[in-house]
């Protein structure tokens, strides 16, 4: 059965991890992508269809006006999880955000921005902070914008989970934060497929996206079921809050030193060490609901690595 053919829809942040997997399932869902990027994108997962162009990035003089013009839909996903400052951080994702919700409004296009639980809790980094001041200015900007925050996401192509399975694969122990903390997670097909729905049946607001498991996972069962796909059964060992906030402070310290910005920092620290996680009061209305639970989407995951070569 063919799929139905629809428009276009438009994608900042195509090239990476989740919007790799978007661009794909969009195609999938029988619409034609069309991505913002610095020079010609060649992926695997792309292979099969075709994928429209428009050179330039969100500071790029006209490239968010020629990436909106004639679509449907705009899904901003681009944005910075690592800079040496707020002011930083809010030109990509505060400033970043509502030039490209104005771009897909002067367009008649219906916008969605993709970003993220951080949003909830702005006090706790720069970056949640400056997720926050993206979200309350598209939402100043177009109010019938959908917000959508994913949770953790983790699946082929991520490089970050990677490094836990790793651990998992050779530490007799894996850390574990605070047993009262609980965090939700998101395989990145799910989260692509949820995303690709809303541009089919469009709403406006806040959605917070989440797996099968809507009270999320502590961290035990985040590192255990890391360890089970691995086949192994290490010990898991508590990490005191205190020392977390002190690596953070030493790593923004470093970070200062070398004038290189790095994802993990004090800000970060806050936010692992923060207790929930989880879908909060948002509205929720998934028009695909997740298929993977954190045991078997980790091991599909790991299936994938092993497949790639990046794990044994």
């Amino acid at each position: 059965m063919e799929t139905e053919t629809r428009g276009v829809v438009a994608v900042t942040g195509a090239t990476g991890f989740l919007g790799r997997h978007l661009v794909r399932a969009l195609a999938q869902d029988g619409w034609t992508p069309r991505v913002l990027v610095r020079r010609d994108p060649i992926h695997p997962l792309w292979r099969d269809f075709e994928v429209e162009v428009v050179a330039g990035d969100l500071k790029t003089p006209g490239a968010l006006q020629r990436l909106s013009q004639g679509a449907s839909v705009v899904i901003h996903v681009a944005g910075l999880i690592k800079a040496a400052s707020l002011k930083g951080f809010n030109a990509v994702n505060r400033d970043g955000a509502l030039a490209a919700a104005k771009a897909a409004r002067e367009a008649g296009a219906r916008f969605i921005l993709v970003s993220s639980y951080a949003a909830r809790e702005p006090a706790l980094s720069n970056y949640a902070a400056s997720k926050r001041a993206g979200e309350d200015a598209v939402r100043a900007d177009s109010p019938n914008a959908l917000i959508a925050r994913p949770p953790a996401i983790y699946g082929p192509g991520d490089t970050e989970t990677l490094e836990v399975f790793k651990l998992a694969a050779s530490s007799p122990v894996l850390p574990v934060l605070s047993p009262a903390a609980r965090v939700a997670m998101i395989h990145v097909h799910d989260a692509a497929a949820q995303l690709a729905a809303y541009c089919a049946n469009p709403i406006s607001g806040l959605v917070e996206l989440s797996d099968v498991r809507r009270d999320g996972y502590t961290w035990a069962e985040i590192m255990s079921a890391a360890a089970t796909v691995m086949g192994r059964k290490p010990s898991l060992v508590r990490l005191p809050g205190a020392g977390i906030l002190a690596a953070g402070a030493l790593a923004d310290a470093w970070s200062f030193a070398s004038r290189t910005p790095t994802v993990f920092g004090l800000g970060k620290a806050r936010e692992l060490l923060h207790a929930d996680w989880t879908p909060s009061s948002a509205p929720r209305a998934e028009r695909v609901p997740s298929v993977f639970g954190l045991l078997d989407g980790f091991a599909h995951t790991v299936d994938w690595y092993r497949k790639q070569g990046w794990l044994p």
